[in-house]
């Protein structure tokens, strides 16, 4: 482990906040603390993955025709989970994990048309619940992870009268079949994200598919909830440093009632004060121009999702629903962060976050393996390796962090006096706004 050299100089944060945020107090980020104690035996340890991008073997959907129109890397067969589920699941497995997340691809359910239900696909996906489940881990299932079959899309995707319609059609089915496994509930992947992509890509109507998307998590909410009382069900955030009110508010506020905890995604931090540029918009910019592996990661931000979240949903469960660190192609950052030190030095800002009184249920590293990352497979977030490109036999070749993970889990969390191997920078970098303006009491 190391220790930090110096601590964040509070001056240099102050005068920068104050060009930021003119009259606002001004807060240097969380320091070290004497002790950190274990997340407890209860917490949720997971691994995740979504459908579209590991499966291979896909039918025609949205992302099919963009992947074509817009001549992004070849698809191929991905990762092939769809083959090599049980052996990846296996690996989940060994890690020590309770939480495997998975997504059920509506293209894959109805690839011919609505009202034909392909019973191939349901095949599949009961393989993969069953063996997720004798494995000793729950399902967490995402029902729409930004997919949708290739008719779907040919009606008009988001913009069609009947796409909510057909969406329940389709989630019902779903529900109807695996409520009996008390899987934790994922509605539709960061629905912000989701809607971004969809205006970029299909130039779809932003407003139009965001009241589509909330009718249509908050139906299919209530749907679950008649199957089951005791349901978990969310819809994950993305959230975006220092803008996620901007960014998320909006759909927060017309699903807030029909959460029964809160879906949290972090990933990178922030290094400026907002633009004219919606934020969602701009972090898919920014990921295509410069590459994934190259937006500023401070591991400390995600003490601020959580406390932002915490705050909206006083006493509500959180859970990390994603969480990861980019490398290009597997090779070294220049940042020099591994993918160990970026582990652990997240744990410790969640066990921060749960001593200060969050209430912090679970964790899903994303990914378990490599994967297509919407366009590319050069962006590589897996605790395992697959070269999709270079190794026709797609072997999983374990990273550095699969054995701390493991220790990780077993343990309960890092020490109890651990210390990162960053400093907290002034809260500018890490979250312009929350961080600076308002930091929560911090032991």
């Amino acid at each position: 482990m190391r220790t930090w050299t110096r601590r964040a100089a509070g001056a240099v944060a102050a005068s920068l906040v104050a060009l930021l945020v003119p009259g606002t107090a001004v807060a240097v980020p969380p320091g070290p603390v004497a002790g950190v104690p274990a997340l407890g035996p209860d917490f949720l340890w997971g691994v995740a993955a979504s459908g579209f991008q590991s499966e291979g073997h896909v039918p025609k959907s949205n992302w099919t025709n963009y992947i074509e129109d817009e001549g992004l890397d070849p698809y191929g067969n991905s990762i092939d989970f769809f083959d090599r589920y049980a052996a990846d699941i296996d690996l989940a497995k060994s890690l020590g994990v309770k939480v495997f997340r998975i997504g059920i691809e509506w293209a894959r359910l109805q690839p011919a048309g609505p009202d034909q239900w392909d019973a191939d696909g349901f095949a599949f996906y009961d393989k993969v619940v069953a063996k997720i489940v004798a494995a000793g881990m729950r399902p967490m299932i995402t029902l729409d992870h930004w997919v949708y079959p290739g008719w779907a899309f040919d009606e008009g995707g988001w913009d069609s009268d009947g796409m909510v319609e057909h969406w329940l059609a389709n989630m019902k089915k779903v529900v109807d079949r695996y409520d009996r496994r008390d899987p934790l509930w994922v509605t539709i992947n960061e629905p912000v994200a989701y809607i971004m992509h969809e205006v970029h890509k299909n130039e779809t109507d932003q407003r139009v598919m965001e009241d589509r998307v909330v009718e249509a998590h908050n139906a299919i909410y209530d749907y679950i909830h008649q199957k089951r009382r005791t349901a978990k069900v969310t819809s994950n955030f993305g959230y975006v440093a220092g803008e996620d009110e901007q960014a998320n508010g909006q759909i927060i506020e017309k699903i807030r009632d029909r959460l029964d905890y809160v879906g949290v995604d972090y990933y990178f931090a922030r290094g400026a004060a907002p633009s004219s540029v919606s934020a969602p918009a701009r972090a898919i910019a920014d990921a295509q121009v410069i590459g994934m592996w190259q937006l500023p990661l401070r591991t400390e931000g995600i003490y601020y999702a959580l406390q932002r979240y915490s705050r909206l949903f006083p006493g509500k469960p959180l859970y990390v629903v994603e969480n990861g660190m980019p490398t290009e192609d597997g090779a070294p950052r220049l940042d020099g962060y591994t993918r160990s030190d970026h582990l652990r030095d997240t744990i410790y800002w969640l066990q921060r976050a749960k001593a200060d009184g969050m209430n912090l249920i679970g964790y899903n590293y994303w990914s378990i393996t490599d994967n297509y990352e919407w366009g590319s497979y050069t962006p590589r977030f897996g605790l395992y390796q697959v070269d999709v490109a270079a190794d026709p036999g797609l072997a999983r070749k374990p990273t550095d962090a699969v054995a701390t993970y493991t220790g990780i889990i077993g343990d309960g969390g890092v020490p109890a006096d651990y210390q990162p191997t960053r400093e907290p920078a002034p809260c500018h970098v890490v979250d312009w706004y929350n961080g600076c303006t308002d930091p929560g009491p911090v032991p």
